[in-house]
């Protein structure tokens, strides 16, 4: 997908979904919510449905996952965005690392368009296996109108298939800095979303049925 279209945005955008995140839904459904807190009912909060992967591969016996870097957009002009972004990255990370995702296109399920975001992000061929969860929360968007969005992104545990991991389009390298493979015990630490690492969780513990499963079997 190209770089100027309405895709998920880079890491200064998830700056602010954190802040957002922590008002709890407020607004949802009737109509937004304006500064001196009224309700404005003839307003309704547009939603963003995206997907994304978590994809596995083994190497050498030790699982790894492919994140990628997003390039860090410009911080928001609004003063207390500001003062909230710099506890949203987690502490000591080494660098700001996430899930591959974007926007679901018209017409496009949620799981292909995962598995093209992951082609896109990563450059890296990926199956799906299974839907893992669908995180929901609401940001305010950085960039345009500046309106407050509730966003659905559907994720799923994928198997590595093929390609070169960071292998991407000069128009995607503006927006994604680098994609990596990152050990599945060491990932964690150094991805800034807790959404995500719940959703890494996830994938964890489906390995582990998984690997009971062949026990019990053998």
């Amino acid at each position: 997908m190209a770089a100027n279209s309405g895709r998920d945005r880079t890491a200064g955008q998830f700056l602010t979904t954190a802040y957002v995140m922590g008002r709890k839904w407020r607004g949802l459904g009737l109509g937004s919510v304006r500064a001196d807190g009224i309700r404005d009912k003839g307003s309704v909060m547009p939603r963003e449905i995206s997907a994304g992967g978590v994809v596995l591969r083994q190497d050498s016996g030790v699982w790894r996952v492919a994140l990628i870097e997003p390039h860090q957009s410009e911080p928001p002009k609004n003063a207390l965005l500001k003062k909230r972004q710099s506890r949203v990255p987690r502490k000591g990370s080494r660098a700001v690392l996430a899930l591959p995702k974007g926007l679901v296109d018209p017409g496009e399920k949620p799981q292909a368009a995962a598995v093209r975001e992951v082609l896109e992000e990563t450059g890296i061929v990926a199956e799906p296996v299974t839907k893992l969860s669908d995180n929901k929360y609401v940001y305010v968007r950085t960039w345009g109108d500046g309106q407050r969005v509730f966003k659905i992104v559907s994720f799923y545990l994928m198997w590595y298939v093929s390609g070169e991991i960071d292998d991407l389009t000069a128009d995607m390298r503006i927006e994604v800095k680098q994609a990596k493979w990152v050990t599945l015990t060491e990932a964690a630490k150094q991805m800034a979303y807790s959404n995500e690492r719940k959703v890494l969780r996830q994938a964890q513990e489906y390995l582990e049925r998984r690997e009971l499963a062949e026990m019990k079997a053998t």
